[in-house]
């Protein structure tokens, strides 16, 4: 919260054009790099006891979820010429 505090402060002062970019379901959208397995969910069967399905994508309530998606997300803005803050890695700025 201290960046975006800072952040926003330097934007007002400089009169900079701020936009926003609210992703819904983000997390649906990133791959996964690691092999996650997880149960069949309610309401498919497996004439097969202990079936399991692999993840391709990654699911809320994943430890990897966040991880895989700024990771993805960081690697499209940098190809766009963003630029990644060394104080805040979270921090893009495109100048």
């Amino acid at each position: 919260m201290g960046t975006i505090r800072v952040f926003l402060s330097v934007a007002v002062a400089c009169n900079w054009e701020l936009h926003q970019m609210d992703v819904h379901n983000a997390f649906l959208h990133s791959e996964l790099t690691e092999e996650v397995y997880m149960k069949l969910p309610p309401g498919y069967s497996s004439s097969l006891p202990g079936r399991v399905c692999r993840l391709r994508k990654s699911l809320y309530g994943l430890r990897q979820a966040p991880r895989n998606w700024f990771a993805k997300l960081s690697t499209v803005l940098l190809k766009f010429g963003f630029t990644q803050s060394y104080a805040d890695y979270s921090l893009f700025s495109y100048i």
